[in-house]
């Protein structure tokens, strides 16, 4: 299955997880240039030979979007009922959940590094192959709480 299938699939399950609310949002991380666009002149003193869509930035900056690099393809949070001791107050567990093939879709070095900060510091985190897969990380947090 297609990451984006997988991905797809992932968000209608974490609907239908009954042990907490669940909200993934998409995730993209991307780099892109910012810059000054260039007018080519009725007199061609700009002359510069331009396919469909392309577009010319003079004095180029990168602008990177979105989280760190390795950040999962879905981030949001998975409500939790607290024990007894705290009356029932609810509160929002960061939830990452990053989307791979079935088989075959590797996971980076950047990912991995993510999935394990994400865990250590508190959170939920999972690299989702099968749509439930998430529903599994939310119970298995919750069971063990």
């Amino acid at each position: 299955m297609r990451e984006s299938n997988v991905w797809k699939r992932m968000l209608l399950a974490a609907g239908q997880i009954q042990c907490a609310a669940v909200r993934i949002f998409r995730n993209n991380t991307a780099m892109g240039w910012s810059g000054k666009s260039v007018r080519i002149t009725p007199d061609n003193r700009h002359m510069v030979s331009l396919n469909p869509g392309d577009v010319v930035v003079r004095s180029a900056n990168p602008l990177h979007a979105g989280l760190i690099r390795g950040s999962a393809d879905g981030i949001g949070w998975s409500t939790v009922e607290i024990t007894p001791d705290m009356v029932g107050r609810r509160v929002a567990v960061f939830t990452s959940a990053e989307a791979k093939r079935s088989k075959g879709g590797r996971v980076s070095e950047d990912q991995k590094r993510w999935d394990e900060n994400v865990r250590s510091a508190g959170g939920i985190s999972v690299i989702v192959r099968d749509p439930d897969d998430l529903r599994y990380a939310v119970e298995a947090f919750i069971s063990e709480g």
